[in-house]
């Protein structure tokens, strides 16, 4: 479990540096809500494993 989450870390941090020009998936003015909406699910996701003892 902590390899997966270790990753999934790795690959969120990473993903400014490996940003490209073209075409890309967030729609402009949308970042903090989605920030937010991120930041959200990661505490509900903290807060089952923790309950759950995984």
């Amino acid at each position: 479990m902590r390899t997966g989450l270790s990753a999934a870390a790795l690959a969120m941090a990473a993903s400014a540096a490996v940003a490209h020009e073209g075409a890309h998936l967030h729609p402009h003015g949308a970042g903090s809500w989605l920030t937010l909406l991120a930041a959200a699910a990661l505490v509900v996701v903290a807060v089952v494993v923790a309950r759950t003892g995984r």
